[in-house]
């Protein structure tokens, strides 16, 4: 199984190689140097930016957030992520390691925030009245946030960012009801996220409000997410078929599906010389528009899988058929979102590599 192996590790650890490669260190410019600076260009400026001016992730030195957030609110993000929600949870880093990246980011505060840490009380079905008139918009209508991951092709391009999930298990934990309250009040200037005052509403709507939120904890706990039904790295089948006529049933299989066979070549292609290429590894890319298309839209970071592929390789006489495990990858990127299109391509590649391999 040395060549299985060899192919789970190239098409997973390879991927991996190319997702943390956009959280490479970058110059980063701020109050705080050395080893939090270092620390903070490899775990968070790829989502963030350098500056703190946000991408994908919120831009964390916008002084409206800056002064609605505590420290607290800060190291609990870095630790518990925010799951199914683009945000992963930094488990690996030692708590002096989330610290020193929590006072890196303060280091682009001007002021302070004065947040005292004290309940809220208030009518939370009153406040679901006032979120369905001014939250769900944006936060959607059982505060689950907008879809996509905060880049334009995955989000309307008169959203500069994304608006979070308010029932995301990761953030009630991390937001106390005075963080919720003080971004309600105040608002997060250079994004969609306006200042309730403005609509007029009392101080004690604005607690109805935070109470509604508050009741999402209930339901975040019940959606806790379930690890994947298949957990193997990869989907792999054994061919009754000889090389040749494995690949040819595998091509049939693509195009009965209406595929395009976009390219084909050994798994060893620009890795070794060309002359020591195994041909009893082949690799096919396969797809369509709509294959292609509904996933970019959903997260554009899942082109690091497409097109389709699947590898035919041929070992002591033993033909197989392999492609990466779907729902594995879907792990890597902690964006709910892209269940139903990672079902499909989880089926999809079943039944391709079970026609190729019967």
């Amino acid at each position: 199984m040395a060549t299985y192996g060899k192919f789970v590790f190239l098409s997973l650890a390879l991927v991996g190689a190319l997702i943390l490669s956009g959280c490479a260190p970058v110059a980063v410019k701020n109050m705080e140097g050395g080893e939090a600076a270092r620390l903070y260009a490899l775990n968070c400026a790829a989502c963030h930016g350098a500056a703190g001016d946000g991408g994908i992730g919120v831009p964390l030195a916008l002084q409206d957030f800056q002064s609605s957030v505590t420290d607290d609110y800060l190291f609990r993000t870095i630790r518990l992520g925010r799951p199914g929600r683009v945000m992963p949870n930094f488990s690996n880093l030692r708590d002096e390691e989330v610290q020193s990246i929590v006072r890196f980011i303060r280091g682009w505060a001007i002021n302070p925030p004065n947040i005292v840490d004290k309940p809220v009380q208030g009518d939370p079905l009153h406040g679901k009245a006032l979120f369905g008139a001014y939250c769900a918009e944006c936060h959607g209508a059982g505060g689950e946030g907008g879809a996509g991951t905060g880049v334009t092709f995955s989000r309307p391009r008169d959203q500069p960012i994304m608006a979070p999930g308010l029932n995301n298990i990761g953030y009630l934990a991390a937001a106390s009801d005075q963080v919720i309250k003080a971004t309600l009040m105040h608002g997060r200037d250079g994004t969609p996220m306006r200042s309730f005052r403005r609509f007029r509403v009392s101080e004690q709507d604005i607690d109805d409000i935070v109470s509604y939120v508050r009741s999402f904890e209930l339901q975040a706990a019940r959606r806790q997410a379930l690890p994947p039904r298949d957990a193997r790295p990869a989907l792999v089948f054994q061919s009754p078929h000889d090389f040749a006529k494995t690949v040819h049933k595998l091509k049939q299989a693509m195009v009965a599906r209406n595929f395009l066979v976009i390219r084909e070549g050994t798994l060893e292609s620009g890795l070794v010389n060309r002359s020591r290429e195994n041909q009893r590894q082949w690799v096919i890319y396969f797809g369509n528009l709509e294959f292609i298309d509904k996933p970019l839209r959903t997260d554009p970071r899942f082109g690091l899988f497409l097109p389709g592929r699947v590898t035919v390789v041929e070992q002591d006489g033993v033909v197989r058929v392999m492609a990466a495990n779907p729902l594995v990858i879907n792990a890597l990127f902690n964006n709910d979102g892209l269940a139903a299109v990672i079902e499909e391509l989880y089926q999809t590649y079943m039944n391709v590599l079970r026609e190729a391999a019967t």
